[in-house]
């Protein structure tokens, strides 16, 4: 499928201040593109339509819903449809909706009661997508116009790329900019950029994710591959680990949505201080290690299970990641008895390896009370 058929669907392009939008110039985070047809893959016995569907989650979204939804109906290339799942929501979101889009897009509603929890919903929305990409929307945010396109002329560029997740620009309540964008607010650095960009990006999410979903397109056959997703892993992570894997995995700097933040979000991003961080550290383990040792075991069990496997560079570091965990879940209560074996481990540089932080792991390690 080449792009033909979406750029003659074009609508007048703008920019979020209403005004005519320069052509944005192609990242340069995409090497080795080339220009080639976007696969259509089957989605279970129905093949996919050509085109982006809208994977959108809702939980009580009335407030913000309608700003969100007009942002997708103005895309300069338009979805081919919205896929709704709402989780229980007694505020009228879906009454509201269905107002808003009318019969401007096709749209599919379901809704669950009683609630599936945010992996759970995303889960059914995207399940019953058709298009050959998909992207995932959250209630509260609000998209640049370009988004699909932007997306489409990636997949299309890059015929190996199964996810692509983008900058946004981080807004407070009432949609004015808080000064930052996500991207600074994840501390997205030289080192996680160049591992991407030279075909080792499992590297950089083996220690964390870096795809905040509301910015994530994905390829419909990627879920395929992708499920189950195990808890307590999240959809968007999951899917950009699994897709990282496969060395498949791109982004964008430009910020093609504002990402709003508020009390009630779910799911959000702050700007983190030397307070946060320090905080970070000093905070009670809990189980937070058990936790990562098992989310580990469970990433570990599915790339050794996949029906097309992964490099044995992957697996091997997958395996390196689950023991460096399963060694912090077993440390020691007692601070002064973990002092040994943490600088030993240090030493073989598997907190640099496997840790998002490094040293600031080391001193967690270290620092931590029970």
């Amino acid at each position: 499928m080449r792009l033909s058929w979406w750029r003659r669907r074009r609508r007048s392009s703008v920019n979020w201040a209403g005004e005519p939008a320069a052509v944005p110039p192609r990242s340069s985070n995409l090497p080795g593109a080339r220009t080639g047809p976007i696969p259509v893959p089957s989605v279970g016995d129905t093949p996919a339509v050509p085109g982006v569907s809208v994977a959108l989650a809702t939980h009580n979204g009335a407030r913000y819903l309608e700003e969100q939804l007009r942002s997708i109906l103005d895309q300069s290339v338009r979805p081919i449809e919205i896929v709704l799942a709402d989780d229980d929501s007694r505020d009228g979101t879906v009454d509201l909706a269905r107002a808003v889009v009318g019969d401007q897009i096709p749209m599919v509603v379901r809704e669950h009661r009683p609630a599936l929890g945010v992996r759970e919903n995303f889960g059914a929305a995207i399940r019953n997508t058709r298009g050959a990409l998909v992207a995932l929307c959250d209630q509260d945010d609000r998209w640049s116009p370009n988004r699909v396109e932007r997306a489409l002329d990636v997949f299309e560029r890059r015929p190996n790329t199964h996810l692509l997740f983008t900058n946004a620009r981080m807004v407070d309540t009432l949609g004015h900019p808080l000064g930052y964008t996500l991207f600074e607010a994840l501390e997205f650095g030289a080192a996680e950029r160049s591992a991407i960009e030279s075909g080792h990006a499992f590297d950089a999410f083996l220690k964390r994710n870096l795809a905040t979903g509301a910015t994530v397109t994905f390829r419909r056959d990627l879920f395929d591959r992708a499920e189950p997703i195990p808890d307590p892993w999240i959809h968007d992570e999951w899917l950009a680990v699994i897709a990282a894997a496969d060395n498949a995995v791109a982004y964008l700097d430009d910020p093609l949505i504002d990402y709003r933040q508020h009390d009630a979000n779910q799911i959000g991003m702050r700007k983190p201080g030397l307070r946060n961080k320090i905080n970070r550290v000093l905070a009670p383990r809990g189980e937070r290690n058990r936790t990562l040792a098992r989310r580990t075991e469970q990433l570990v069990m599915a790339l050794s299970s996949l029906p097309s496997p992964v490099s044995a560079e992957v697996l091997s570091a997958a395996r390196g990641k689950l023991a460096i965990e399963r060694f912090r879940a077993e440390l020691p209560t007692n601070r002064l008895r973990r002092v040994v074996p943490v600088l030993r481990r240090a030493r073989t540089g598997d907190y640099e390896r496997y840790t998002s932080q490094g040293r600031l792991e080391i001193l967690r390690d270290l620092l931590q009370p029970a």
